[in-house]
């Protein structure tokens, strides 16, 4: 039985030639996303802003805009309100004051005593409390660490490859987050601890993938010393192509599974998820290519100092087949 492959051998594609509307819609979808985050802002979790989450099930379909008057009148501020998995599932989130634990049970108990008592069949689901103090931490570590990240990998580049190298991974890597949290303003998901634990995992599966295609177009660089960089680097992401479709719709598969079918819990997780591995597989291809296109790298830019164009004794130059 023959071996079932998705990319044929030797797969010819001219992948660059569309690079100029790849650079377009990478600057319309950066720019996108950073006015998204300053006119909407995001959803932020209670791991970021503090408060009390409550998931209600009730037996029946709510009215949110009367759930949140009878809510309201308890005198602990405004709650947001919002269903999730269909109409008689709602998530009641709710700023808490300053207190000890006490008032924090005090509250819960009054929201449980108007749910139960206007809603008869109505189950309450976890209930989740963080203080401002808290949650102002987290919001620190968490942006730290997404900083700290995006720098080491671009000072971990800048020496296994060179700067020009360093400087696209970064720049794709940029693009991936910024669309990721833009959509996140979009669609007013909720921006947790979760989600940062996906950009994370974002980061480290898109080094690897743009890792593998510049250690093919490093080889390259030394075995074609005369080819343009254009068709190299489309030979290089051709070399690669199998192992990218392979890794990226095996995951594409998984998380979009979690996405239909997973939990609640996790929704948010996998749906960021998704999303990162679509828009890494494009900058891997399009973006960190279109920069080493850009600083015009090529055979000759990596020379050590003092050497000439004349091959050595017994040196071969490789020149592009047709």
């Amino acid at each position: 039985m023959r071996p079932l492959k998705l990319v044929p051998d030797n797969v010819n594609i001219d992948w660059l030639r569309w690079r100029h509307w790849a650079t377009a819609l990478s600057i319309l979808m950066v720019v996108g996303s950073i006015a998204l985050l300053g006119i909407r802002g995001l959803n932020l979790g209670i791991d970021f802003v503090g408060g009390q989450n409550i998931r209600v099930t009730f037996a029946q379909p709510v009215d949110v805009n009367t759930l949140r008057g009878r809510i309201s009148a308890l005198g602990y501020g405004e709650p947001t309100i919002q269903q999730f998995g269909g109409t008689r599932d709602v998530a009641v989130r709710m700023p808490v004051p300053d207190g000890t634990d006490d008032t924090t049970a005090r509250v819960t108990s009054q929201v449980r005593q108007v749910i139960q008592t206007n809603y008869p069949g109505a189950t309450i689901g976890s209930v989740e409390a963080v203080s401002g103090k808290v949650s102002g931490e987290l919001f620190r570590k968490g942006a730290l660490a997404l900083g700290l990240a995006m720098i080491a990998i671009a000072i971990y580049i800048w020496f296994r490859f060179e700067w020009q190298f360093g400087l696209g991974a970064l720049l794709a890597l940029a693009q991936d987050m910024l669309v990721t949290v833009g959509f996140f303003s979009l669609t007013q998901l909720e921006f947790n601890l979760n989600t940062i634990a996906a950009l994370l995992t974002i980061l480290g599966y898109s080094l690897n993938d743009k890792i593998v295609i510049f250690d093919r177009v490093r080889e390259n660089l030394r075995k074609y010393r005369r080819m343009e960089i254009v068709e190299l680097l489309n030979l290089s992401i051709n070399e690669t192509l199998a192992r990218t479709v392979m890794t990226s719709l095996s995951l594409i598969l998984v998380l979009g599974t979690l996405v239909v079918l997973g939990p609640d819990v996790i929704f948010g997780f996998s749906l960021a998820m998704l999303l990162g591995i679509v828009i890494g597989t494009y900058s891997s291809m399009f973006v960190g290519n279109g920069i080493l296109i850009r600083f015009k790298v090529g055979p000759g830019s990596f020379k050590p100092a003092g050497a000439g164009d004349r091959p050595k004794a017994g040196a071969t130059d490789f020149k592009a087949m047709p």
